[in-house]
């Protein structure tokens, strides 16, 4: 059995998956995000003597309880939050395509300390627990499993109850906040480019799901004297959203230039020693996998705007509803919005640190007006 782990929940401290490994012998816990490459996920996959399948819900995942499988197979779970493990088989299609199986708990999860989205959600440990006792015929075993899992809910309860009052946060409350000053490679406008990309992407649960591919390219130099965009004619259907979500027309889309040309264009545009700057890695983990960002470091802008912030700086949209940012449009369609709103915070995040406010509720619409406009031409330009 294989279990995926994605990055971040190997930090977390009542996680379940670890808990899981040590309780099955043979088990490995593969983190990572591109992981389709993996020496143990590629010797799983392809091993002719065990099929490999996913353990994944969804309309055309099989009930393993209905319809087990009948021939030896090598177990493959995701362990994330929900949004985080759609992440992982977004950036995995070989993962994302194995056959499914799902589970249908017969009671609620027993993980009272983390919020499940929904009432037949199970923690990582449960849901193993529960397939492997119906692929092998025998569940009073890998019950077992769930007593340490047990005894560590209601160890945390415990606590809870006897502490009954929230954290003492007047020391912390009395720390000087120290001085800001951005990360080196964020230092010099010039040599940095903020990109945003907008994509076709196919729901994760989609029959004919197809992988990820950048559609729209934009980027522009911290500066602000040059800015790049490009449509990129893509390569499988378009997908049921992409150009609401996009806010470009399919005609639009369909007429993009070929997919060489991204490489083209960001090769002509980028310098030596340049930094591209994205929010999250999504895009800047899209354009590697096209050969565009070979030789050029990345930076992930929303960490660091959680550093400045010293808080969550939730999405773009909002972080820059809490600065009071009304930063211009800088393309067609939602990524020349997006991009504004990235290179706003970029210039934002050089100055000192803001004083501490309440993010807002919800963002306002007002900041994203619909741009559904002509692309701008991929060659570099001045501002």
């Amino acid at each position: 059995m294989l279990i995926l782990q994605h990055p971040k929940e190997r930090r977390v401290a009542i996680g379940t998956a670890a808990m899981a490994a040590r309780c099955l012998a043979g088990s490995v816990v593969v983190v990572g995000t591109r992981l389709d490459t993996h020496p143990a996920v590629v010797a799983a996959t392809t091993d002719p003597t065990r099929r490999a399948v996913l353990l994944w819900p969804g309309p055309d995942a099989v009930d393993v309880a209905a319809a087990p499988p009948t021939d030896a197979v090598t177990l493959l779970v995701v362990d994330g939050t929900w949004s985080t493990a759609k992440k992982l088989l977004v950036l995995n299609p070989a993962i994302a395509a194995l056959p499914r199986y799902r589970i249908t708990p017969a009671s609620p999860s027993e993980y009272r300390i983390r919020r499940e989205p929904r009432a037949e959600c199970l923690s990582t440990i449960e849901a193993i627990a529960n397939a492997l006792g119906v692929l092998e015929g025998d569940p009073a075993p890998y019950r077992e499993m769930l007593v340490p899992f047990r005894a560590m809910v209601d160890t945390q309860l415990d606590y809870q109850r006897r502490v009954g009052r929230p954290r003492d946060k007047s020391r912390l409350l009395r720390r000087v906040r120290p001085v800001w000053a951005p990360p080196p490679p964020l230092r010099d406008p010039s040599r940095v480019v903020v990109v945003a990309v907008e994509t076709n992407a196919w729901p994760i649960d989609a029959k004919d799901r197809h992988p990820d591919e950048v559609v729209h390219a934009l980027a522009a130099r911290g500066d602000g004297s040059a800015h790049l965009e490009l449509v990129v004619r893509p390569s499988h259907p378009l997908a049921p959203s992409v150009t609401s979500h996009t806010r470009l027309d399919a005609d639009v889309l369909l007429a993009g230039a070929p997919r060489a040309a991204l490489r083209r264009a960001f090769e002509a545009f980028l310098r030596p020693g340049d930094t591209l700057a994205s929010w999250g890695s999504y895009a800047t983990d899209l354009l590697a996998a096209e050969g565009v960002v070979a030789g050029h470091p990345t930076v992930d802008l929303r960490r660091v705007a959680a550093n400045w912030l010293q808080a969550s700086p939730g999405s773009m949209e909002r972080c820059a509803a809490r600065l009071g940012l009304r930063p211009p449009v800088l393309g067609a369609g939602r990524g020349g919005i997006r991009l504004g709103f990235m290179r706003g915070l970029y210039e934002a995040i050089l100055g000192p640190r803001p004083a501490r406010t309440r993010a807002p509720s919800s963002g306002p619409s007002s900041l994203a007006p619909d741009a559904r406009r002509a692309p701008r031409s991929a060659s570099p330009s001045g501002s």
